[in-house]
Parts: C-alpha cells; structure tokens; sequence
C-alpha cells in the first residue's frame, strides 16, 4: 500500500502536479490490485469527489500513463485496464469465468527470447483460463 507521501512523491518525481484528482486516481489504482477500468476508477473518485467530472477523471489517467506512473493494460478487447507501472515486470492472467485479472511472476528465461538489436520497453504477456476459485466451483 502506497501512502500519500509516497504517493505524492512519486508524481513529484515524474513531473506531475499532485491534484487532489490524480492523488486519489493514483491511490485506487496503486492500493487495489483490481487493474481496474476507467470507469471503475470514476467510480472510486466520485465516492471522495461527487463534483468530479468523468473528463477529469479520463485526463487524469492520460496524465498517469503518459508520465510512467500507470499503465494502460489491454487485456480484453473493449477495455482499456489500468496497473501500477511501478513494480517489477510481471504477467497477467484474465478469469474466463469471473473477469477478475491476477498479478502473475513472468517465466524463467524470457529475456533470453529477444533478438540482439532490440530495445524491450514493455513487455505484455497475458493468460486467459479459469482461476483457482473457478476451478474449484466447476469441480463441484
């Protein structure tokens, strides 16, 4: 869980004005490790902010991204998801049944498949299939 010093510091470092906005963008989507979409972090703000707008929010995000702070997961096709860039590098595995997405450490020996020449700036490996909750209810 990041504090909010942490928090503001991380903006600071990056360049970016630490709003009241993008200090509780940041912290829904650092502190819940639900990678979630734009409109669930709206959600969260307006809880704290009901004169928030959804552009505010929107922009906030695009601020977040394009600094390195956060980014942009596209696991699913019709969503746009949203992670902490600030971690070490790691996979995702996307729930077939329930939706939800999980953290996941990435495979031995990856760095090893790049090809001389190349500069790897991100690196996206998703896995799709049933999560151990789901597993176990269609065992049942």
């Amino acid at each position: 869980m990041l504090t909010n010093n942490q928090m503001i510091d991380i903006l600071r470092r990056a360049e970016v004005r630490p709003s009241v906005h993008r200090l509780a963008v940041l912290e829904y989507v650092a502190n819940h490790k639900t990678h979630p979409t734009a409109d669930e972090v709206y959600g969260f703000v307006a809880v704290n902010f009901p004169s928030v707008s959804r552009t505010t929010v929107y922009n906030s995000l695009h601020t977040l991204v394009e600094s390195g702070i956060l980014r942009e997961l596209e696991i699913e096709s019709a969503s746009t998801r949203y992670d902490l860039a600030l971690q070490i590098p790691h996979s995702h595995f996307r729930c077939k049944r329930c939706g939800k997405i999980f953290d996941m450490s990435l495979p031995r020996g990856l760095d090893e498949i790049v090809v001389p020449g190349f500069v790897v700036e991100a690196t996206d490996l998703f896995f799709a299939g049933l999560c151990p909750d789901c597993t176990l209810t269609s065992a049942e």
